[in-house]
């Protein structure tokens, strides 16, 4: 593995585990109790502050920025918000067809696997 290599999974790695004490902190301030409210508020927060920094900041960042904050901090905390910016994006760009697949196989097909596996899950 060469040097570049190594920093970037540092970064990520770093990135990932701040995202991931952020996520487990909101899980413990937010009352889940009736309903999966702290999933919800990561996720919106997530996706907003993602979309918010990407279109702000995102193409004047350096690469290593990007990838501590982007797949490090925001993919840690929440992959709500990797998959609505590549929606936002894909829809931005006017590749409608396709933003559109993206979130009918990440929103749909996704949550199929997930009561798919939860039904194998209980075959045995």
């Amino acid at each position: 593995m060469d040097w570049d290599t190594a920093v970037i999974i540092i970064l990520v790695a770093a990135g990932g585990a701040i995202g991931a004490v952020l996520r487990y902190s909101v899980g413990h301030l937010v009352d889940s109790s009736t309903f999966p409210w702290s999933t919800f508020v990561v996720n919106f927060i997530g996706c907003t502050l993602i979309a918010l920094i990407f279109f702000s900041y995102g193409h004047a960042m350096p690469e290593l920025v990007r990838y501590f904050l982007f797949i490090g901090i925001f993919g840690a905390f929440t992959t709500m918000s990797t998959f609505t910016l590549e929606t936002v994006t894909l829809f931005s760009d006017g590749q409608l067809s396709t933003a559109f697949l993206n979130w009918f196989m990440n929103a749909g097909v996704c949550l199929f696997g997930a009561f798919a596996g939860r039904y194998i899950a209980l075959l045995f």
